[in-house]
């Protein structure tokens, strides 16, 4: 007798797990655990079933056996938060709730696929993601030009205070693909999606943009702009008062308070911006260095380009994080004196106080001075998904890991497909893990490292989180990874690696790192 449930198949004979037709590799021990709950699933199953059915009657620890029911639960595509399937009773043990067909022996049972994902609920205000305007200029290199002017146009909407706008990178995830609209604004939780092309030629520019209701797919407006290459900051202006009077129309015309400040006066400084923002948007080791050399390049042409400063700042930052350079003493010190002239001169920029505020507080360990600095992003663009989770991070380094949660939760919403979720993603996991949550930080941690496997820093939450849960096989996984990506790496430098603030959070984290293997 074989048992199906969600997308699910359990066959006590072959011994296989399967979901969504696929093989699922679980331990023994984990397999008997799954097969006795659901064939007892009429009841709760108390930790002395658990002992004889599982492990013959031997006594093992507690934390044992709940890592045996969390991998249960991963295995099956539940966990302990949702507890859709297996569900613990407080006092009592655990039982199977899901529901569950019996197929008899011989027969195939059908895999159910997985339901999709629900609809994200609309916010309580008018929302809006504006996808990637297509690149009509016959030359791919113009790329960049198109994607800068979508993101200044989506900085431009975020100012409004009342408009909740999706991050340019959740819109960016449908670059090159078909812009089904209604689909995308069920993905993304929006009730307008703005589209349109850039047609590039010498010094003229034409831009066409068209406004449709993402709930019947419906065009509410459509408009087309053309001018000479030096008026293109005032003919972004022109499409975001027109997307805004479209989506408001049954509003009173509002004041608009949004910055209509030029990023700079000088045109071949923002070209090379938009070229820094491409490189640093692929996220290699390579296109990071590409994206200081640009950012320097716009600096050296604009000495008060302050988003050019903060960008580079950052860019420094992460590549020290990482282990890409080969003088991270050297990095600080640049990306140090960088970010205090990104946020010196971005008093009005969100983006330079954002980036720069952030590694500020890195390279400096002022973590109220970067806080600070990330506040005031927020209140001149309150829809900033990135001065949301890098205030999360900055409230992990400072001791308060339920406040950077609910940041990092909030820069999700913003940005639910944004290239980044892997690095707020590894902000929740720290956080779970200084809060001592220590099988919530390994699933954030696992999660964003299965995203992007270069990056170093959620493969040592993952080793240190596992090996405080007791976890010590996935410990030492994990911490194969990050030996691998970053060989320097010892115990004795996690506190100069992460700007922690309490020495506990230090002892905590690198206790768990040592007993992974980390070398001293």
């Amino acid at each position: 007798m074989s048992f199906s449930f969600a997308d699910c198949r359990l066959d006590p004979v072959r011994r296989e797990l399967t979901r969504a037709g696929e093989a699922v590799p679980v331990g023994p021990q984990v397999f008997d655990l799954l097969l006795y709950l659901v064939a007892h699933r009429e009841r709760v199953v108390s930790k002395d079933d658990l002992l004889e059915a599982v492990w013959g009657g031997r006594i093992v620890s507690e934390s044992t056996i709940t890592s045996h029911i969390n991998a249960a639960r991963a295995a099956i595509g539940d966990n302990g938060q949702d507890q859709r399937l297996i569900r613990t009773i407080a006092r009592k043990g655990v039982r199977f709730v899901g529901e569950v067909a019996e197929t008899p022996p011989g027969e195939r049972a059908p895999v159910r696929p997985p339901p999709p994902p629900p609809a994200l609920a609309l916010p309580d205000k008018p929302s809006i993601a504006v996808l990637p305007f297509m690149n009509l200029s016959g030359d791919i290199e113009q790329d960049y030009f198109a994607d800068g002017m979508v993101e200044d146009i989506i900085t431009a909407l975020s100012h409004i205070r009342w408009l909740f706008v999706i991050a340019r990178n959740s819109s960016f995830a449908y670059k090159g693909q078909g812009s089904d609209v209604i689909r995308i604004g069920h993905d993304l939780g929006v009730r307008y999606v703005l589209e349109g092309s850039v047609r590039r030629a010498a010094n003229r520019v034409r831009i066409t943009g068209q406004l449709i209701d993402a709930a019947t797919g419906g065009h509410l407006w459509a408009e087309r702009y053309e001018g000479a290459l030096d008026d293109v900051f005032e003919l972004q202006d022109r499409i975001t008062e027109s997307v805004v009077g479209a989506i408001a129309h049954e509003l009173e015309r509002a004041e608009m308070d949004r910055a209509k400040r030029k990023p700079t006066e000088r045109l071949d400084a923002y070209d090379h911006y938009l070229r820094g923002m491409a490189s640093f948007h692929a996220g290699t080791p390579a296109s990071i260095d590409e994206a200081v050399a640009c950012f320097r390049r716009a600096i050296d042409l604009d000495p008060e380009y302050a988003s050019a400063y903060g960008m580079a700042a950052w860019c420094l930052f992460w590549r020290r994080l990482n282990g890409w350079t080969e003088d991270r003493e050297a990095d600080a010190g640049e990306g140090a004196a960088l970010a205090r002239r990104a946020v010196d001169l971005g008093k009005t920029d969100a983006v330079a106080l954002t980036r720069g505020g952030h590694a500020l507080a890195h390279f400096t360990r002022d973590l109220d001075a970067g806080i600070d600095f990330l506040d005031k992003a927020l209140v001149l663009n309150p829809n900033l998904a990135a001065a949301w989770f890098l205030g999360g991070y900055l409230r992990v380094w400072r001791g308060e890991p339920e406040d950077a949660i609910k940041w990092l939760e909030h820069g999700m919403r913003l940005s639910p497909l944004d290239s980044e979720m892997f690095r707020m993603q590894a902000g929740v996991a720290m956080a779970h893990l200084l809060a001592r949550r220590f099988d919530e930080a390994c699933r954030w941690g696992e999660r964003a490292f299965r995203d992007v496997p270069t990056f170093g820093f959620a493969a040592a939450v993952v080793a240190s989180g596992c090996a405080s849960a007791g976890r010590m096989d996935d410990a030492r996984r994990a911490m194969g990874e990050l030996r691998r990506l970053d060989p320097a790496l010892r115990v004795s430098g996690v506190g100069t690696w992460l700007p922690f603030r309490r020495a506990e959070d230090v002892a905590l984290f690198a206790e768990g790192l040592k007993a992974a293997g980390l070398p001293d």
